[in-house]
């Protein structure tokens, strides 16, 4: 078992290479990626803003990256990811803004990352897709770094994988989403990737990975974000956001 300490890296070979499969097999998820970057969009900082900071979370093959660059002209984005194969995809499929400088795309892996940045100095934290992939121990650590990244008063919104609390609702959908990965990659005639995607829905599934929507939203508040919302749900798919209190503690 990998330690809860490190990430793990899920996405390599055929899976990683070949990655906007998921538009097809789950529209589901582009959906949340058009919906996360709208959200940043219509968020406004209870603070004055010249410059926008926003860190994205695993930005895959760029497919969120892009929508939110369309949202926020102000945005300045740093978008990191641990997939090498992903991120030259990205390179190229978002090279417009990393020449004109509004974006920077660094490999790491989100918990080192968050580590380094200063305290207080992000606007948001975005994410779609990528926070389901960690294990639990992981995972809070993640969102305990980006509590501490982002400014009073600024965004953490996540898009993401969020099991239904009906257990046999969460099996139909499950068994669906399978059902519909033999019908595209077998139209295809693709059965490595439909190999890969089936065990990688096996890891989305375990125990040690699984995002139990209610359990996931309580975690939030106990680590110290305010206002956790749901804001879109769609079975498994879900939006949800949250901020970081304004209020500053007086000092003793």
């Amino acid at each position: 078992m990998i330690s809860e300490h490190h990430a793990e890296h899920l996405f390599e070979g055929p899976i990683a290479e070949e990655y906007e499969m998921l538009t097809r097999i789950c529209p589901a998820a582009a959906e949340l990626s058009r919906r996360v970057g709208q959200f940043v969009g219509d968020w406004a900082p209870p603070y004055p803003l010249e410059q926008l900071h926003l860190l994205e979370i695993g930005c895959g093959t760029g497919i969120t990256t892009a929508g939110l660059l369309a949202s926020r002209e102000d945005a300045l984005i740093e978008s990191v990811d641990n997939a090498p194969a992903m991120l030259s995809q990205a390179r190229q499929n978002l090279a417009a803004a990393l020449a004109a400088k509004r974006l920077r795309l660094i490999e790491n892996d989100a918990l080192s990352h968050l580590r380094e940045i200063p305290d207080a100095s992000v606007d948001i934290v975005a994410s779609a897709y990528t926070v389901h992939n960690f294990l639990h121990g992981y995972r809070r650590r993640v969102l305990e770094e980006a509590l501490r990244v982002l400014k009073p008063g600024g965004l953490f919104v996540n898009g993401d994988r969020y099991s239904v609390d009906d257990a046999a609702e969460h099996l139909k959908n499950t068994q669906e989403e399978v059902k519909g990965y033999f019908r595209v990659f077998t139209e295809i005639n693709r059965p490595d990737l439909l190999e890969q995607w089936i065990v990688h829905l096996f890891s989305d599934e375990s125990e040690e990975h699984i995002m139990r929507l209610r359990p996931a939203l309580d975690a939030m508040t106990e680590i110290g974000f305010q206002n956790v919302s749901l804001h879109y749900r769609d079975g498994v798919n879900a939006l949800i956001s949250a901020t970081k209190s304004s209020l500053i503690a007086a000092a003793p």
